[in-house]
């Protein structure tokens, strides 16, 4: 969809079903009932306060937006994960009194031979706004992964140790190029980790390091008493040499994941094939006429795929309800649109939306150590997602299903993470965030639901 197809939007009608596209691709998502039993366990009868909070209620939980591109169009037959199936899962780290805590990693600015990697950092590339332009703190990252994740302890590992170095390998070819193509990560205690590294020169980074190989740096370091660790690195990434890039990704069974903060830059946001929503992100992306109008756009475009069914119907119906957590999400963002139009945002707001995108991605790759799939049940923060777009459409929330996973995981109490998190949402610097203010208006409205 191009950045001028809807220039402005008041975003007053809303749809809280799958897009007409879903129909197209041949997406079939699981009926109410189904998704009603799938927060239960087989084996539970009890009075919990928790279940509460897993009720079905569309005005809090739409359907997956599935606009074409988008993961589930791509894969629209992806298997769902019950709260049951997961339990089941034999491959699935439960949490222990030995293996109860969660990590995150940080690699400082120190290179021991290898300075060029100091210009492939983002402040160190691109033309910042002005001087308080940064990647996202890992502090405030950690705080919000301790209210997301809350019950558990969530704390910054002893990383100061650590540093970027030369490694030795293949000195000849390497005094012909002007990087090698490997680096070595000192972990500190005598270990170094060969990453792999790939100079790009038309990118908007000038080079590359290989994600499986901080992966199994991840690993290296990961603390007897974790549950799981978090390397959060502010470099750009790449797989295999077909990635143009990669942000994040997680070894659920190894408890590790890594994150990059470098692709969720908002200075980058029109450098896409499909650019990065301005108007429309989350909550904003349930907008009926953004739907309809990108829908339409791409299906210009593209045929209908060979393999598409017509049969399918919405997994959800459109909610007429004239409140509810959606709708009052909504309600916040546009208060911050109506008040500063997205390309005049001043600095603090450029990196609390920037600190908004990364913490929803590290929440989502977390759980997946946590044995959690992507979900297809509704729109949720553990949705896959086929691309940096399609990650600004998510939602920060966690579904009825996966927050079921979470609650068991962690042994918290559903009311208690919701303030945890609406405490941090709360905070003087993030009140004018185009993420977490929507959030702490959805997070009110679901606890006054439920709560009263």
């Amino acid at each position: 969809m191009s950045r001028t197809s809807i220039i402005a939007c008041d975003h007053s009608s809303l749809c809280f079903s799958s897009s007409p596209h879903a129909t197209v691709a041949g997406f079939k998502g699981p009926t109410k009932r189904q998704r009603v039993a799938a927060t239960k366990s087989q084996n539970k009868v009890s009075d919990d306060p928790n279940d509460k909070f897993l009720e079905e209620d569309d005005r809090a939980f739409p359907a997956p937006l599935l606009l074409p591109g988008d993961d589930l169009s791509e894969d629209p037959d992806y298997p769902a994960q019950s709260f049951q199936e997961w339990v089941d899962d034999e491959d699935r780290n439960p949490v222990t009194p030995k293996q109860n805590k969660i990590y995150l990693c940080s690699i400082p600015e120190a290179y021991d031979g290898v300075g060029f990697l100091r210009e492939w950092r983002p402040q160190k590339r691109l033309e910042a706004v002005n001087e308080q332009y940064q990647p996202p703190s890992p502090l405030l990252v950690q705080s919000y992964l301790a209210a997301f994740y809350h019950g558990l302890s969530v704390s910054m590992t002893q990383s100061n140790n650590m540093r970027f170095t030369k490694w030795d390998e293949n000195k000849k070819s390497s005094r012909k190029q002007k990087t090698s193509k490997y680096v070595g990560l000192d972990l500190g205690g005598g270990e170094i980790v060969r990453i792999r590294i790939r100079e790009r020169p038309e990118g908007d980074y000038p080079g590359q390091l290989n994600l499986d190989d901080l992966l199994d740096a991840a690993i290296s370091v990961l603390p007897k008493d974790a549950y799981a660790l978090l390397l959060l690195v502010d470099f750009d990434l790449y797989e295999d040499d077909e990635d143009d890039f990669v942000c994040g990704r997680a070894y659920g069974g190894s408890r590790v994941a890594v994150v990059s903060t470098a692709r969720y830059n908002p200075l980058l946001d029109y450098n896409y094939d499909h650019p990065i929503e301005r108007i429309h992100p989350w909550p904003a992306s349930h907008c009926e006429k953004y739907m309809n109008t990108y829908t339409k756009e791409e299906s210009d475009d593209k045929p209908p795929p060979k393999k598409a069914r017509t049969s399918a119907k919405a997994s959800h119906k459109p909610s007429s309800a004239p409140n509810g957590p959606i709708k009052e999400a909504i309600s916040a963002y546009c208060t911050l649109q109506q008040a500063k139009p997205f390309e005049e945002l001043l600095a603090r707001q450029l990196n609390d939306l920037w600190l908004g995108r990364v913490c929803r991605t590290a929440s989502h790759e977390l759980g997946h150590c946590f044995g959690i799939d992507h979900c297809v049940y509704y729109a949720c923060a553990m949705q896959g997602t086929a691309s940096i777009a399609e990650d600004a459409r998510q939602p920060p929330y966690l579904c009825p299903v996966d927050l079921a996973k979470v609650l068991h995981a962690t042994s918290a109490s559903a009311s208690d993470r919701y303030k945890a998190l609406l405490e941090f949402c709360d905070r003087p610097a993030h009140r004018k965030s185009y993420l977490f203010k929507p959030f702490a208006a959805w997070i009110r409205s679901r606890l006054a639901d439920i709560e009263g």
